[in-house]
């Protein structure tokens, strides 16, 4: 077997779990049924969602390590590439998995919201922990798509089947709401350390180097993926993390604006604006005032 395999299809991540395929662009998984492994690297051309029922050793997403415990749903979309550690253990897979293609949702409501979805861009470590209670919901919607599958191909079997996928993914949602409440303490650990981090870098000489920060940048100071980074922010301030970046400048940028050794372009370069007039439309934007208009009410 190779050590590093590509999915593609919906067969070739069905043939590689020794599993039936029922349909070409959807499945559901009894990983149970899968010979014991060595854990490959895989990338992933389809939509992967894995409830685990077994730790299978240390999984590595981009630069980060995940401790892969049971009873966590992971989340794999199209791009992704997944590396295990520990590539000496044998294990047997165990729990379920959801499958589908992204050509399955087309011209279906749900193509339209599955980019909506941020968890399908969350890394390893973000996993979604279940109770004992959200897991045998989880389970109940995939054999109620596993029964679907089981029924000969009519008319109503995509709309069905994407509907099913729909729901499945608006209660993964409701369980994220759920684990971000109750994992609030860590979500206030993140923003004061991203409170810092933008401290930190307004007052470093990055802003001349690097420019504005992005979420992304932050997202990966903090060692988050930038779609979970923003939806914390989010649920804790009710700013996306964008807004939160520039209400942070403006705040800064209104403290500079009162020293009158500078004049309204330099604050704008200083702040890792390349063009001052865009420095300009966002303090109007955000103050209602230009920079200048600003400095002068003092």
């Amino acid at each position: 077997m190779s050590d590093h395999l590509n999915f593609d299809s919906i067969k070739a991540y069905n043939d590689f779990n020794n599993h039936p395929t029922l349909h070409p662009l959807v499945s559901v998984l009894d990983f149970s049924k899968a010979k014991p492994r060595r854990g490959p690297k895989m990338t992933f051309g389809i939509y992967t969602i894995i409830l685990k029922e077994v730790q299978c050793g240390d999984l590595l997403y981009g630069k980060h390590t995940y401790d892969y415990q049971e009873g966590t749903l992971v989340f794999f979309g199209p791009g992704q590439v997944v590396d295990v550690s520990d590539k000496t253990e044998i294990y047997q897979p165990l729990g379920r998995g959801l499958t589908f293609h992204p050509d399955l949702i087309l011209g279906t409501p749900l193509a339209r919201q599955i980019d909506e979805y941020g968890f399908f861009s969350y890394n390893l470590s973000e996993a979604l922990h279940l109770s004992p209670e959200e897991q045998q919901t989880i389970l109940d919607l995939m054999s109620k798509i596993e029964n679907e599958l089981k029924r000969p191909v009519d008319k109503h079997s995509k709309k069905l089947i994407a509907s099913s996928i729909g729901l499945f993914l608006d209660y993964c949602e409701r369980f994220y709401d759920r684990q971000f409440i109750t994992r609030e303490h860590v979500n206030t650990g993140i923003l004061g350390r991203f409170e810092e981090l933008m401290n930190g870098y307004f007052n470093s000489e990055k802003p001349y180097a690097l420019g504005l920060p992005s979420v992304a940048y932050f997202a990966d100071e903090l060692h988050l993926s930038a779609n979970y980074f923003g939806d914390v922010v989010k649920k804790e301030t009710g700013k996306s993390a964008q807004e939160y970046i520039q209400n942070k400048l403006i705040e800064i940028a209104k403290d500079k604006i009162f020293d009158a050794n500078k004049s309204v372009k330099e604050i704008a370069f200083e702040l890792g604006f390349k063009y001052p007039q865009h420095f300009n439309r966002l303090f109007k934007m955000k103050v209602g005032v230009t920079p200048g208009e600003y400095r002068g009410k003092e």
